[in-house]
């Protein structure tokens, strides 16, 4: 791997760092309220830095002393972060200014903790991964609280926060017992003193915690307790922004560290990724039967789908590398296009988040429906849309990696969780009108829910704009280790 300098290796993140900085500035000295302009603002710098990412070289470049990976797995992460960002924000742009939570803290919080999303994801060294991680982290604990008024959102956010130190607390004495045994933090290094037969007994007790720590950033059940009360808790672009970002910010830092340093120790990991993979999944499809607000319905869906995730990450393979990297942009896009319809459920001014205020949608507004029965159908994984393909190249890993009985396993947890996202289209079609919804909030979340739809629907039809960057994503991590 080659070593630039830090200036052309990190560049995406300083102008990250940089672009923040101007913005909070930019707020406390604009005259007015300075929200719009800067989320407007940040949502033109995430696209760019996306387009920047994208060209640049896919050869593993090292910085900061090997402490700083740049790479073709890394740069397909980044785009996928910076694009879940962005969604965030345009699905607030209507949101915020009519529901009186106008600041101009919500797009730098949310900058800042894009910044740390992507420093996570280049991290080759411990200490990168948690400075990457706590950055993240602060800025997503004030944004859980950000309804200041709200007993929910202050009851959501004091959860996360004491949750996540836990976790924090959970990552770093794992990470202390790697460097005790290892002699070593760097991942590179790590590769090199872990790659025998017997690797320490404290460096595998290490991985365990280090991996349980990153479990709760993704929501691995048994590490998913915050994620129902904070998502209902949340107002709903937060919640979106829980749901898109952090999640593929945390899978794509768990993905290299397994993948990387403890490559070679794949029989004494693996075995807990399966044991995550098969809780999430199952726990994630029974437990979002019996709910009725659909932003905690969301919740346990996110829980199962990071199952499903976890099942081509279990595969210990590039094929599963690739084909957790295929499901979690289309996961990405599912998720965007279903919380546009969330923000957008609103009677009489007020947001309802009831299941049952779905009902006989198709009636009052059918475009909006038909958007949503896309969603539900492709994450109940019907063919021929895109989440059919995501969930079928994950099980294709499982299989191939010899893991039948976690396909096995899958296949049946899909086939539960069809149940409550099959519920909501009978709901929507069947079901007679309660009340007829508002007009859209802006124009710019009918433009996410008619973009994301027609991409679910049409995937299919250009399978390689995704598989294609997915597979050199995975061979270029590989290819670094």
């Amino acid at each position: 791997m080659a070593e630039l300098g830090l200036l052309t290796t990190t560049l995406p993140e300083l102008i990250l760092a940089l672009g923040g900085m101007a913005f909070l500035m930019l707020g406390v000295f604009y005259r007015g309220d300075a929200t719009l302009l800067i989320t407007l603002l940040a949502v033109v710098l995430f696209a760019a830095l996306a387009l920047l990412i994208g060209q640049q070289a896919a050869e593993p470049i090292l910085a900061m002393n090997g402490q700083f990976v740049a790479d073709g797995f890394g740069n397909f992460m980044k785009v996928l972060v910076l694009c879940g960002s962005s969604l965030s924000l345009l699905l607030s742009l209507s949101y915020l200014p009519k529901t009186n939570l106008s600041r101009f803290e919500y797009p730098v919080l949310v900058t800042f903790a894009t910044l740390g999303m992507l420093i996570m994801v280049s991290a080759n060294d411990l200490i990168t991964l948690y400075v990457g991680l706590e950055l993240q982290s602060l800025a997503l604990y004030v944004l859980a609280a950000f309804r200041r008024d709200s007993l929910k959102a202050s009851e959501a956010g004091l959860k996360y926060f004491v949750l996540g130190a836990l976790s924090s607390g959970i990552l770093l004495y794992g990470a202390s017992l790697i460097y005790g045994f290892a002699g070593t933090t760097n991942f590179t290094e790590l590769a090199t003193v872990l790659a025998g037969d017997e690797p320490p007994i404290g460096a595998v007790v290490g991985l365990i915690f280090v991996l349980s720590g990153l479990a709760f950033k993704i929501s691995a059940v048994p590490f998913h307790m915050w994620t129902p009360d904070v998502y209902e808790g949340a107002p709903p672009p937060v919640t979106a922004f829980f749901a898109l970002t952090p999640k593929i910010a945390a899978f794509a830092l768990l993905t290299r560290v397994l993948v990387g340093p403890f490559g070679d120790m794949i029989d004494q990991w693996q075995q807990v990724v399966v044991f995550l993979a098969i809780a999430s999944m199952v726990f994630g499809a029974f437990a979002a039967i019996a709910q009725n607000d659909i932003k905690r319905l969301m919740a346990y869906s996110s829980i199962a789908n990071m199952g499903f995730a976890l099942v081509g990450l279990a595969a210990g393979t590039a094929e599963g590398v690739s084909a957790v990297a295929v499901y979690l942009t289309i996961y990405l896009i599912m998720t965007a296009g279903a919380f546009a319809v969330i923000i957008n459920m609103r009677i009489n001014e007020r947001a309802v988040g009831a299941i049952t205020d779905l009902s006989g949608l198709a009636r009052t507004r059918p475009g909006m429906a038909a958007a949503m029965a896309v969603f539900m159908f492709s994450m109940a994984g019907i063919p021929p849309l895109a989440g059919f393909f995501g969930k079928l190249v994950v099980f294709q890993a499982a299989v191939e990696a010899e893991l039948y009985t976690l396909a096995v396993v899958g296949v049946l947890a899909s086939v539960v969780g069809a149940f409550y996202y099959l519920r909501i289209i009978k709901l929507m079609y069947f079901d007679e009108p309660i009340d007829k919804f508002d007009k859209s909030l802006g124009a710019e979340l009918n433009y996410v829910m008619v973009a994301t739809a027609v991409i679910i629907l049409l995937l299919f039809l250009f399978p390689s704009l995704v598989f294609d960057p997915a597979s050199a994503a995975a061979a270029s991590l590989f290819l670094s280790n």
